[in-house]
């Protein structure tokens, strides 16, 4: 097959077009660079069934070519995080709006199969655990910032599922939780590499709130080969698939687990989450999906747990 991966010289990205070379499979990837690296992509410039393109998805020229030239588009292009919506809204809004439309509109008129990349986030405030996709979502009123990211992205998946229900268009949603891994970047509030890069330094941990709203942390490995199987899937066309780990632990044992495996001195400090976002913000205070559509749909099962983890991105972060 012959896939264009959108964002891919980003963290998951990258990942993806690692699983989908060694699968056998040509990859072409469109990346603006704007959170993404070249770094992260070198090692593969020189295969032969490896191309990149660094523009932005919104160059509908370079995209119209791309898309026209492959089978299948797996759109992971967006500004990712919380952290980021709040700091900069109107450009985390209009990229992943305006970047899914582009996708969808060029894919629809190639008649190309599409993946989505949607968030954890889009469950908004609910309670009712585990997350199942066909929940109902709880959000604060529009003027709460904080959930502007789950907004975008909430729009690009009724975006997608109305080009399939009015255009035929093949579409498959997928919703991640937490990914983690080695090449993740520490900007914009990605706890996991934040902490790492802190315990290497010998700096304090810095956890935000109290520390005991608990996350299920999933293995980049993982979540890329529930990608690709999804999107080629015929019955995951028309659904949304809930991707991630289902292990929970919480903030300050995280940040322990970190502190003890990098052999760390590091004292582990509390911030409020007034100091990072502003008086307005709010958190979840569990975030766990329901992953049985997934294993109904491609026998999707996280196999790499939090300890090995943690290990495997100090030793990336080592080098």
């Amino acid at each position: 097959m012959r896939y264009l991966v959108t964002g891919g010289a980003g963290f998951i990205g990258s990942h993806l077009c690692e699983h989908l070379l060694q699968a056998g499979h040509a990859v072409s990837i469109i990346d603006d660079l704007s959170s993404g690296s070249i770094a992260n992509v070198t090692h593969l410039q020189s295969h032969s069934c490896f191309t990149s393109v660094f523009a932005s998805v919104s160059d509908r020229l370079v995209m119209a070519e791309l898309v026209g030239s492959v089978d299948i588009v797996i759109h992971l292009a967006a500004d990712v995080g919380v952290e980021l919506a709040v700091r900069f809204p109107v450009r985390t809004i209009e990229a992943n709006i305006l970047g899914c439309r582009s996708v969808l509109e060029l894919s629809a008129a190639g008649r190309k199969r599409v993946l989505i990349a949607s968030s954890s986030e889009v469950y908004g405030k609910s309670t009712k655990l585990p997350f199942h996709e066909d929940d109902s979502l709880l959000f604060e009123p529009s003027a709460s910032s904080r959930w502007s990211y789950a907004g975008s992205k909430i729009a690009t998946e009724f975006l997608a599922l109305a080009y399939y229900r009015e255009r035929s268009t093949p579409v498959t949603i997928v919703r991640l939780f937490n990914t983690v891994g080695p090449r993740q970047s520490d900007r914009y509030g990605m706890v996991l590499a934040r902490f790492v890069r802190q315990a290497l330094r010998g700096e304090p941990l810095t956890v935000h709130g109290d520390g005991n709203q608990q996350r299920c942390f999933a293995y980049v490995g993982d979540v890329v080969t529930g990608i690709a199987a999804l999107a080629e899937e015929p019955a995951a066309i028309g659904q949304i698939v809930n991707l991630g780990s289902n292990q929970e632990i919480s903030i300050n044992e995280l940040a322990r687990v970190v502190v003890e495996a990098a052999g760390s001195r590091s004292p582990i400090t509390h911030i409020p989450y007034s100091d990072v976002y502003g008086e307005s913000f709010e958190d979840v205070r569990r975030r766990v999906p329901s992953l049985d559509k997934a294993a109904r749909l491609v026998a999707y099962r996280p196999s790499v747990g939090i300890g090995e983890i943690i290990s495997r991105v100090i030793d990336h972060m080592s080098k």
